[in-house]
């Protein structure tokens, strides 16, 4: 199956450049020069992964990520690009739940190699169920997780939000409209990321099908 990708860069030629070479590896490409365009094109196309800019002149794309994770959005790998790139930068970009980070100029066989290797991981890596839903305890509405310490960053907050959503789901008796009220979140992204889980909500009767 053909992998889409996003390329969201401010720079007509670097969208371009990046936009033949994916091409020609066999890959779908969007294209966005700002950020009001990415999040339009997330929506519409729902991309395999995106490659987002750091430096625009609307939303810079640490904000535009931040964005993506605060609003439930970030339901695939991005890989952030910088031509004044710094170790801090990265490490920031890491943090807030980037899955690589590429500097400019970009050569041929490491962008190729990077948008491969992430997509790989990404495919092989599946969501999975390591924590038991008994060491979800809620009490006087608040919900106390546990979370291994040790395990990466993206991992980590996948198992938070696997919990953090079936028990809504669970509490709500499969309600996904009065899931996406109470925790303040789009139906359709709600939907979006159950998938991206691997969560089956229990059918009922009227509700939306996924």
């Amino acid at each position: 199956m053909t992998k889409n990708v996003l390329v969201v860069d401010d720079e007509g030629g670097i969208r371009e450049l990046l936009s033949e070479i994916l091409f020609d590896e066999g890959y779908g490409v969007h294209l966005a020069e700002d950020a009001a365009q990415a999040r339009i094109m997330l929506e519409q196309h729902s991309p395999d992964i995106v490659l987002l800019d750091i430096w625009m002149p609307d939303t810079d794309g640490l904000t535009l990520l931040k964005e993506w994770v605060a609003e439930g959005k970030l339901n695939m790998p991005v890989i952030m690009m910088s031509g004044h790139g710094t170790i801090e930068t990265a490490l920031e970009a890491t943090r807030i739940g980037a899955a690589d980070f590429l500097e400019k100029p970009i050569a041929l066989k490491k962008l190729l190699a990077t948008v491969a290797h992430v997509l790989q991981k990404s495919t092989l890596a599946p969501i999975k169920e390591p924590i038991a839903q008994e060491s979800v305890v809620a009490e006087d509405g608040k919900l106390k997780i546990e979370v291994d310490s040790e395990m990466p960053f993206r991992e980590a907050r996948e198992q938070f939000d696997f919990l953090y959503l079936n028990h809504h789901i669970n509490h709500s008796a499969g309600n996904i409209a009065e899931v996406a009220d109470k925790i303040g979140i789009e139906r359709t992204h709600l939907y979006r990321k159950l998938k991206q889980l691997g969560i089956k909500p229990p059918k009922r009767a009227g509700e939306d099908k996924l």
